[in-house]
């Protein structure tokens, strides 16, 4: 009886054993599949990370693309102590680091330690292919975890770091350009739009998807290639084609450069527009910059002076008011109007022109730019008519050109423009405010029969299939009947023969155009800085473009004046456009 009970109380005991057993068991199964054991695993993934897309000029130049970099990682811990200077001398002869600097890194830790990080594509292939020799080589061996009691093997691995941006022609085309700005994504270095082009196609020159490899790896970590493995295809970024051409842009730029160091002025800026299709040839500043290395005296380059910069343009308005009243047939071109010797009083307000005549016929208030002549006959237009009219023109609205941050400008709010002082003012280009951008869209009209279309940098962008997407300019807006725009066209034809724009004359092209000078405004008070601006156009019997310049505050003595500074840049242009084929001079009626 005693020997049945001592059996029964050992039942509880062994349960109990049986249930500690089990519990340990169970947790050192879950020990072991939580901790990092270092186990070499049997399939491997590989990504290969989509590239932005790259920005091509129309003949075909690369002037932005996007590059691969690498970073080389090894574990010490594997390599061989018996053929250490062999590995240094290796890794240094294919990577192009010094052995110094290699033997710092790897002595600088026990573990993974990373020996380059900007690793271009050829020298990573080259490195991938030391990697597999030093396998068979012996320089890698098995090394024991003491903790986990794991033995491993990693060697020399090459992975990707991130993207980085190349500009092959350094500053040419900036600031249209723009540049771009680095974030991380999954370790991985990408970048993304922030200004000119960059920026306002940042969606299209995204890449759409990564490529990925994934199967079984051999001995030294490599993706087996078999029936077996999973391959998704990359796909990098659209590309960008443009309607701007190197050679042009890059003469330009050259004409431009030297003309800011002879005027001494802060900035000059100048464009050529397809008059009939409204792409842009070239649109050139002498203040650029190397998106490559950007320096701190550089950082307001970086805005795109032809649509981030609203001035009060002067003269050049005037045209625009003058179609506005021929348009409504305010005025006949012959009609005469009193000039006063060249100075008028409005209220308190005395309008001075620099020429002293006495009478000019309405279109010559026009060729000789007088701000007496032009403050008259403004007041022909009724306030909603003239305020109506600067709209159409398109001003205070965006032009329509594929740059972002675009200034839309100011002009007199409707109830002003009832007022005599407002309307003389305002028809000789003060008290409103414009961009280059929009000015040169406006001069367009004139030539391209009283119709608007908004100006454009890129021609298309193609994908990897070869499908290309053109970029319109939009449809055309009548803003001015054509005979009106065809009376404008003779009026600045006449300018360039006889007024203030002379200086642009060239046998066998039909030119034509107007200057402006406005004084800067600060402080509430004008100074004694300026603008200068000469807007026009150039044709020949099969070609029509409309062409901008402005100059920012010449400082040269006396070279204020856009007869003087605007002008000339505006000829070398022409003359250039010339040279490159893209005029040519046959007897073009020149005078209306």
């Amino acid at each position: 009886m005693q020997k049945k009970q001592h059996n029964n109380a050992k039942i509880p005991f062994l349960f109990f054993l049986l249930s500690l057993g089990f519990l340990v068991f169970v947790g050192a199964l879950l020990y072991w599949a939580q901790i990092d054991r270092r186990l070499p695993r049997l399939y491997a993934k590989d990504v290969d990370s989509a590239l932005r897309g790259s920005i091509i000029t129309k003949n075909g130049y690369t002037v932005a693309r996007s590059k691969k970099l690498y970073k080389a990682v090894v574990d010490t811990r594997n390599i061989n102590p018996d053929k250490k200077e062999m590995f240094l001398k290796l890794y240094s002869i294919y990577s192009g680091e010094s052995v110094k600097d290699v033997r710092r890194s790897i002595n600088s830790y026990f573990g993974t330690v990373v020996l380059s990080y900007k690793i271009d594509a050829i020298s990573a292939q080259r490195l991938r292919e030391l990697a597999r020799k030093l396998y068979r080589l012996g320089v890698f061996i098995s090394y024991e975890d003491k903790k986990s009691g794991i033995t491993f093997l990693h060697g020399l691995n090459i992975v990707e770091s991130g993207e980085y941006r190349v500009y092959n022609y350094k500053d040419t085309l900036t600031p249209v350009i723009g540049y771009v700005r680095k974030y991380e994504k999954n370790r991985i270095t990408k970048i993304y739009g922030v200004k000119g082009l960059e920026k306002e196609y940042n969606n299209i020159l995204n890449p759409v998807q990564d490529g990925v490899i994934k199967g079984s790896k051999d001995i030294a970590g490599n993706i087996i290639l078999d029936g077996y493995s999973q391959i998704v295809a990359r796909k990098d970024g659209t590309n960008l084609h443009l309607n701007i051409s190197l050679k042009l842009q890059k003469i330009v730029e050259n004409i431009l450069d030297n003309y800011k160091k002879e005027l001494q002025a802060k900035e000059i800026v100048a464009s050529v527009m397809d008059s009939k299709t409204g792409k842009i040839l070239m649109l050139a500043s002498s203040n650029r910059y190397n998106p490559s290395k950007i320096l701190k005296k550089q950082y307001s380059n970086l805005n795109v002076t032809a649509v981030e910069f609203a001035y009060e343009p002067g003269s050049v308005l005037k045209p625009v008011i003058f179609s506005l009243l021929l348009e409504k047939k305010l005025i006949n071109p012959y009609d005469l109007v009193r000039i006063y010797g060249g100075r008028y009083k409005i209220g308190r307000k005395v309008i001075r022109d620099s020429h002293k005549f006495d009478w000019l016929s309405a279109e010559d208030v026009i060729v000789h730019s007088s701000n007496v002549g032009i403050s008259q006959l403004a007041q022909k237009l009724n306030y909603i008519d003239y305020y109506k009219g600067l709209k159409k023109f398109g001003f205070t609205k965006k032009s329509g050109i594929d740059l972002p941050y675009e200034h839309t400008g100011t002009m007199p709010r409707l109830r002003r423009l009832r007022s005599e002082i407002y309307k003389a003012v305002t028809a000789y280009g003060y008290g409103i405010e414009a961009n280059f951008m929009q000015l040169l869209k406006a001069y367009n009209i004139f030539n391209n029969n009283g119709r608007a279309i908004s100006p454009k940098i890129v021609d298309y962008y193609q994908d990897a299939t070869g499908r290309k997407y053109y970029v319109s300019s939009g449809k055309y807006t009548q803003v001015i009947p054509i005979d009106v725009a065809k009376r404008m066209q003779k009026i600045l034809i006449k300018t360039v023969q006889k007024g203030t724009a002379t200086a642009t004359k060239i046998d066998g092209l039909q030119i034509g155009g107007k200057t402006g000078t406005s004084h800067i405004a600060k402080n509430g008070k004008y100074t004694n800085l300026y603008n200068s601006s000469f807007f026009g156009f150039a044709n020949d019997k099969k070609h029509r473009y409309t062409i901008g310049v402005l100059v920012r505050v010449p400082k040269k003595r006396y070279y204020y004046y856009a007869s003087l500074t605007a002008v000339p840049v505006f000829k070398s242009i022409v003359e250039e456009m010339i040279e490159e084929g893209y005029l040519s001079p046959e007897n073009v009626t020149e005078a209306p």
